[in-house]
């Protein structure tokens, strides 16, 4: 009965590949795993990364073009899905550097300015992810753009968190602490 579950092909349809998986999906988890980097960074190092998110902007365009460059069928497709990325990129750019001038920036504090950029890369990444189909990378988007609160909450929240962690660790190490003793003085117990 076991051979005939083996020789079954459909059985192997539902197996979880991670080679296959990581393989196919690179592009967006590179891209993810980036954006989920920054926005830890900033809501533990409390600076914020501005040159960071203005540098991934390009880099989230070329993933846009790269993954759609197998559905492009001829070099005028090919070239429509460069230029627009480009544009589109191009603009995000813009958009994030227009808060750097310095009229702007003495408006909003290095929080702010930082935050602000992030919400300009997370739209940006949400509609490259419209324009071009890819809701892998529209996913992307909204895991930036819930970053945005995210980092706030954080910041502001720092010491409850610190509050909360230290409460769970005192509950927690006195069981611990027993099981160690009770593991070295089996009979004290």
């Amino acid at each position: 009965m076991a051979d005939l579950q083996q020789d079954n092909p459909a059985s192997d349809a539902w197996r979880f590949n991670p080679r296959v998986f990581l393989v196919r999906e690179w592009p967006y988890l590179l891209v993810l795993s980036l954006a989920i980097l920054g926005i830890a960074y900033t809501s533990f190092a409390k600076t914020p990364i501005t040159t960071y998110w203005i540098v991934l902007a390009p880099f989230i365009g070329l993933v846009c073009v790269v993954t759609r460059w197998r559905d492009a069928e001829n070099r005028e497709q090919r070239l429509h899905l460069i230029w627009t990325q480009a544009l589109h990129w191009g603009a995000v750019l813009v958009a994030m550097h227009l808060m750097f001038i310095v009229d702007v920036s003495r408006m909003m504090n290095a929080d702010a300015s930082a935050l602000a950029a992030l919400t300009v890369l997370a739209l940006g990444t949400f509609t490259a992810g419209v324009h071009i189909a890819a809701w892998r990378i529209c996913l992307v988007g909204a895991v930036l753009a819930l970053g945005v609160p995210a980092i706030a909450w954080l910041e502001q929240s720092a010491l409850l968190l610190l509050l909360v962690a230290v409460v769970v660790l005192a509950a927690i190490a006195p069981f611990f602490w027993r099981r160690r003793r009770s593991a070295q003085h089996p009979a004290a117990t």
